[in-house]
Formats: C-alpha cells, structure tokens, sequence
C-alpha cells in the first residue's frame, strides 16, 4: 500500500460508530428502550448538531459516545478500539484522554481559580506539575481568557465560566468534544460567542457533537441528525 493510499485510509476510518446499538433500562417488570437499534458514524473534524425531544435518546446517546455508559447490545467503536468490551478502568483511561466534555452547567469547581480547574483532567493523567501549568495556560489562552486564569468561578461571567470549562475539555487534546447544550444557561449574545468559539474549534481540526434544541444552534454544524423515541429519524447535512 503507498503512502498516500494508507493515508486515505486513515482519514476515512470514522473516529465515532455505532452499529445497532440498544440501550434497555428496567422500568418495574417491562423494559424501556432508551436507544432502539441506533446506528450512527461520524468522520474525523466532524461538526454535528443532535437534536430531538425530551426522551428521544440524546442524552443516552451522548453517555454512551463519551463511554459514560455501555450498549446494552450492538457495538460501539472509537477509532479502531472497540468500546463495547472495556472494562470500567478502560472505559475511564479513554475518557480523560479521548473525549472532552462540555456541560451546561460549566461544572466548574468552584473555590479553585481557572487555572486549577483546567488542570484537573491532567492531575488523573498523571501529568507532571509544570506540564500541566503550561498546557492549562495554553488552553485557557485558547479560549480567550489568558487575562482570568487566577479568577475564581465566581468572579467570571457565565460566558467567561463556559469558556473555563472548554478549555478544560481541550487541555488533553482529546479526538471528540461532547456539548450538551452549551449555551442553555447564556444570553444570546454569549451564546453566540461561545458558539463562533466552537467555529473556531472546528477549523483547528477537533471533532465536535453539540447536543441542542436551538434550530439556530444546530444549524452552525454541518450536519444535524435527529432523534425520536431512541432512533434516527434523520441525518442530514446542513444547507
């Protein structure tokens, strides 16, 4: 194989698949299917927007996408590691160094200054004390807020307070950014420049999947699959 076709090839393995995945959870005697035979892949420096109901699957989706919970059936692959068999030490060694998550709620810990909250997933990756200074220092700059690393939660904006906890998803440069609603507790303006910042995002080359209930959201990704009572009811690239 020449390089250039191994190459093709690389860039052609989707970094997220699902095929037919269920996700059944006890509801008293009857099983509820939360998940009903899902199959999904998405490519590398994909930009896709998930959108559907209360109750049609998104967040059991994203749980299962960021290896927060397993397929009762059907297989999930990252890359070329098949998730589904992982173990939960596995399952977690995968999180903290291939996902970042971004959370509606920031998340943040709140006594602890920007800095420190960014450092947090490279303190369970082991990372030695002046690595994580830099890489924190360099995703807090990222994301504009090299003037607030020594703030506190508190003394930021909710704005200022999103953009800590992306660069805390960003400090392990990990291949998936997970966004469940991320300007759901933001004013529209600051959701607006949280969202050009995940523009931004993109163009470096991250793989990001948004969680959103706002067409206008949704519309900024490439592509927007929607979900109802556990499955794929379409899948279609954005105009």
């Amino acid at each position: 194989m020449s390089n250039s076709t191994a190459a093709a090839t690389v860039s052609a393995t989707p970094v997220i698949r699902l095929e037919d995945v269920y996700r059944r959870y006890a509801m008293g005697t009857s099983q509820v299917n939360a998940l009903d035979g899902i199959s999904l892949s998405v490519p590398r420096n994909a930009y896709v927007a998930v959108m559907g109901p209360s109750g049609s699957g998104k967040s059991t989706l994203m749980n299962i996408v960021g290896c927060l919970d397993r397929p009762t059936s059907g297989e999930y692959w990252l890359g070329t590691q098949a998730v589904s068999s992982l173990n939960d030490k596995q399952l977690a060694r995968i999180r903290n160094r291939e996902i970042g998550f971004v959370f509606q709620t920031f998340n943040l810990l709140p006594r602890m200054s920007a800095l420190a909250n960014v450092e947090v997933p490279l303190i369970y990756a082991g990372a030695r004390r002046e690595e994580r200074i830099r890489r924190a220092l360099a995703a807090l700059e990222m994301v504009g807020l090299g003037d607030r690393v020594m703030h506190r939660p508190s003394e930021m904006s909710g704005g200022q307070r999103q953009r800590v906890a992306i660069a805390r998803a960003l400090v392990t440069e990990p291949s998936i950014l997970l966004a469940d609603e991320p300007t759901g507790n933001l004013d529209s303006v600051t959701g607006q420049g949280i969202m050009e910042l995940f523009d931004k995002l993109h163009e470096l080359g991250n793989t990001l999947i948004v969680v959103t209930h706002e067409p206008d959201i949704a519309e900024r990704a490439g592509r927007i699959v929607r979900l109802s009572d556990g499955r794929v009811v379409s899948d279609e690239a954005c105009a």
